[in-house]
């Protein structure tokens, strides 16, 4: 009697984990999903890079342009858990093409349909928050992925060559974009970020993705995503866990400072030095944190394969991702030298690529059957932080007029979720249960 094949979201419940990419699949997978999200990045840090004259034009003050810094994360919070479990059930790889076409055109049309409107600040809210909804999906969707098709032992430096790609990303927006931004404005970079976006969209269908499986998934979808036995989230017994808390906490913090720095260094920039050049701040940080965060992910699996605890290489990951970065942080409020705040700058930025190796990981290691609803849950509260971040940074700002206190609000983030996870943070997994919980 021949076995009845069974339905996608069934096979891919009982065989995802059995089927990891060969060696050339992965190296093909993991190039283009360092481009997705460079792109990814490429339209997120349009807003702030063009943050100045965009303010200049539409005449906003510090807390109207934080407000429509922060709105990205407004958006950006409540889709990680569904991208996360939609990444378990269809297949990330799916997930990161539709929301990417989705995320493209938008950002490619938002100069357009920006100009129609006289509610600036509305509108451009407004479409910040739908373009968090689409990305919210991205490094939930990429975690499950990652977390069945690689092997544990590569796990670290492809996560982390992965994550490059959000430097690589603010690398070209910042040396293209401040390019565009000065020769033709800031509708130029929108078209630039979205456009890429697209052709990167074309490509994967083509090239990488089967057209049926992509069907059949969006059959499932438009189905309701009914539960079967072999994809249900053990959650309640994943919540007991102190290491599972741990690992939430230390997203929290490492997502909502790199959030704050991320929407607030090029303005702090081109206030503290205006006479500066915009694609050196814009682009040196960024420049520097690529090489960082492929040695981190190196230097992760490599002390792991000999012989190092796997929890003590994740903590020391995150001492370097948020306890060291943090000390540059502080020390950007308390410079007046163009050369030494990029110095800071660039060293903040590229110590929290070592979160890549660190905390991110950590999450595919507590939780690989389910590690995309983990890891949306964690990023929940990063986003919900950022969101909270962001305002609060533009509130300091504007009444205090210093840009210390911003940059000592990165620090105490930084230290509190560094020291939750050195005391409570664990390696060995917690999803395995002879009796798992209904989602």
């Amino acid at each position: 009697m021949q076995p009845q094949p069974l339905p996608l979201e069934e096979a891919r419940g009982d065989g995802a984990q059995n089927t990891q990419w060969s060696r050339p699949e992965c190296q093909a997978w993991t190039a283009t999903l360092l481009l997705g999200t460079c792109l990814l990045y490429c339209a997120r840090v349009s807003v702030p890079v063009c943050t100045v004259s965009m303010s200049q034009d539409f005449g906003w003050n510090k807390k109207e342009a934080g407000i429509v810094l922060s709105s990205f994360f407004w958006g950006y919070c409540l889709t990680q858990v569904v991208g996360g479990h939609l990444g378990d059930r269809i297949g990330g790889e799916k997930v990161i093409l539709l929301s990417a076409c989705a995320w493209g055109f938008l950002t490619a049309a938002t100069p357009l349909l920006a100009h129609l409107s006289g509610a600036h600040l509305v509108f451009m809210t407004f479409s910040r928050i739908l373009t968090g909804l689409l990305q919210g999906v991205y490094f939930p969707a990429l975690t499950s992925l990652l977390s069945q098709k690689v092997r544990e032992s590569e796990r670290a430096f492809t996560y982390s060559t992965v994550g490059a790609g959000s430097q690589f990303g603010m690398l070209l927006t910042g040396a293209v974009g401040s390019l565009l931004l000065d020769r033709y404005g800031w509708p130029s970079v929108f078209y630039f970020s979205g456009g890429l976006t697209l052709l990167w969209v074309c490509y994967v269908y083509k090239c990488l993705l089967n057209g049926k499986d992509l069907i059949l998934a969006l059959g499932i979808l438009a189905q309701g995503l009914p539960m079967s036995r072999h994809t249900k989230v053990p959650w309640r017994q994943l919540f007991r866990k102190p290491s599972v808390w741990a690992a939430i906490s230390s997203q929290l913090s490492s997502a909502a400072s790199f959030f704050v720095l991320l929407s607030w260094l090029p303005t702090f920039f081109q206030e503290t030095f205006p006479g500066s050049k915009g694609w050196v701040f814009n682009v040196v940080p960024w420049l520097v944190a690529i090489p960082a965060s492929l040695f981190s992910g190196f230097l992760s699996d490599r002390l792991i394969s000999q012989g190092y605890r796997t929890i003590t290489v994740r903590k020391f990951m995150q001492v370097m991702g948020l306890g060291l970065s943090s000390v540059f942080a502080l020390c950007l409020g308390h410079t007046s030298s163009f050369c030494t705040s990029v110095v800071f700058a660039s060293a903040s930025i590229g110590l929290q690529t070592f979160n890549h190796s660190g905390i991110s990981v950590n999450i595919q290691d507590l939780a690989p059957s389910c590690a995309g609803f983990l890891f949306g849950v964690a990023n929940t509260a990063g986003a919900l932080a950022g969101v909270v971040g962001v305002c609060l940074g533009g509130y300091l700002l504007e009444t205090t007029g210093s840009w210390t206190s911003m940059f000592n609000l990165v620090a105490a983030v930084g230290s509190l979720g560094l020291c939750t996870f050195l005391l409570f943070g664990e390696a060995q997994r917690v999803d395995l249960s002879p009796a798992h919980e209904d989602l």
